[in-house]
């Protein structure tokens, strides 16, 4: 079995590969953050995913490469973000972790989960996360700078069920795996897909990319 300890290298080195600079509290904070995934998926069934090195790079790592991209487009500013299907928190804990001045709503439909989220926080002191046991379109909250999701749904579902919580001026973030082609045909005529940047994760021989969303006008 892989001791977390011994991950701190590769998650170091593969954050610095993706041009990110982690602090050694941040460091710990995401090995405690897979420790818990790993003692509550014992029990709750979190993530398919069992070992260590494995969740690593499909679930940390993955999540981090979000973090350029998020980077550039809050430019500093403190962000209210919704990370909708979120499961055990992939890539909203991580988020949160990393960017302080992002606030992370987590919102998954299995209660376990949105649980799972409000312990992280409270283990990790983690001020600017928030787990939330909720449909998302049944969801009453103030509306967000940024909706993200990794493998949530339908570009068509993610876009058709979160946008009313959509502030004005506010995008979507997707993650997904291969070009997403007919999901993309499938988005109403008044979505502005401006970008479609590949994501290249360091580790992870497969196809990764974001698809960055806007209403139009």
């Amino acid at each position: 079995m892989t001791d977390i300890a011994s991950l701190r290298a590769p998650l170091q080195a593969a954050a610095q590969t993706l041009g990110l600079t982690l602090s050694d509290k941040q460091l710990d904070q995401l090995l405690a953050y897979l420790d818990l995934i790993q003692k509550w998926n014992k029990v709750y069934n979190l993530t398919a995913v069992r070992d260590p090195q494995a969740m690593l790079t499909q679930h940390l790592v993955d999540s981090l490469s979000l973090l350029p991209a998020l980077r550039r487009h809050a430019q500093g500013q403190p962000l209210r973000m919704m990370d909708v299907g979120s499961g055990g928190g992939l890539p909203g804990v991580v988020v949160a972790i990393c960017e302080p001045g992002i606030d992370v709503t987590c919102v998954d439909a299995v209660a376990k989960k949105a649980t799972f989220i409000k312990q992280v926080a409270a283990e990790l002191g983690l001020g600017n996360l928030h787990g939330e046991h909720s449909r998302v379109e049944a969801l009453k909250v103030p509306a967000f700078d940024l909706i993200t999701s990794r493998a949530f749904a339908s570009l068509l579902d993610f876009t058709t069920l979160t946008r009313a919580h959509l502030k004005p001026g506010a995008i979507w973030l997707a993650m997904k795996g291969q070009h997403p082609t007919e999901e993309l045909a499938a988005l109403p005529a008044d979505l502005d897909v401006f970008h479609v940047e590949q994501l290249q994760v360091p580790g992870l021989d497969a196809q990764r990319c974001l698809i960055w969303i806007k209403p139009k006008g």
